[in-house]
């Protein structure tokens, strides 16, 4: 049974009109980056839950996490709707073994994401842990829209911050946009068009992909990566190519 503690929401970020995040504190304990919590609001006499992956480093004192309100959604349009100064319930434990620990060496790390599944990366990359021992890491974030890319501008600083390291690239399925691909990723990568625009080759000699999104995008790129890379999931006790997490 999960314990939840109460946490106060100091900031409600609206990037669009589906598209936000919440900002919190609350009394939760320490959590390893890619981990998800539960956030949860009494509504009818339930208790009603959703899992939300931390976006914020572990250590950060500002919980955070992005969110997409379904619009005939039990919790999301409630949570959208919430303010800087209301409280809402949170697991006290995270959950989740989408984490780096999970994940094996290589020379190239491939982060892909779709939608509000960025979180995880952006924990991950904001603690900068367990980093070293990938020569490169390349960070995908796929969208419909550009205007739906609403960390990007954190992306370009992380970029920065990991000098030359950190290779980031974002894909627009729905219109065309500057300095975006255009189409889905399992076909950019079937294609050769991302490992083209981002200067890296995804093999399984060299490269361990992380998917993080979309159940129909992680089933399709994994099908593609196993019939032209040769690439397989990976387990413990069976080490692969490929590490997924569905996401919604």
């Amino acid at each position: 049974m999960a314990e939840w503690v109460t946490g106060n929401i100091t900031q409600v970020r609206h990037w669009t009109d589906n598209l936000f995040s919440i900002t919190l504190q609350a009394p939760v304990r320490p959590f390893t980056a890619g981990q998800f919590a539960k956030l949860g609001m009494d509504i009818g006499g339930e208790r009603v839950q959703r899992a939300y992956s931390y976006v914020n480093a572990p250590g950060d004192n500002d919980l955070e996490f992005y969110l997409v309100t379904v619009p005939d959604g039990k919790l999301s349009p409630r949570l959208h709707a919430l303010q800087a100064g209301d409280s809402l319930l949170i697991t006290e434990e995270a959950a989740g073994f989408f984490v780096l620990e999970e994940v094996p060496d290589s020379q190239t790390l491939w982060m892909l994401a779709t939608g509000t599944a960025l979180g995880p990366y952006l924990s991950i990359l904001q603690e900068g842990r367990d980093l070293d021992r990938f020569e490169n890491i390349v960070l995908v974030h796929a969208a419909r829209y550009a205007r739906d890319l609403s960390y990007l501008p954190l992306m370009q600083s992380l970029q920065q911050r990991y000098q030359g390291k950190l290779r980031i690239q974002t894909v627009v399925s729905r219109e065309d946009a500057a300095g975006s691909l255009t189409g889905r990723i399992p076909a950019l990568i079937e294609q050769g068009e991302l490992e083209a625009a981002v200067g890296l080759t995804i093999s399984a000699e060299h490269s361990h992909v992380m998917l993080c999104g979309n159940p129909e995008m992680v089933r399709d790129t994994q099908q593609v990566l196993k019939e032209t890379r040769q690439m397989r999931k990976h387990l413990r006790r069976k080490p692969g190519h490929i590490t997924s997490e569905h996401y919604w």
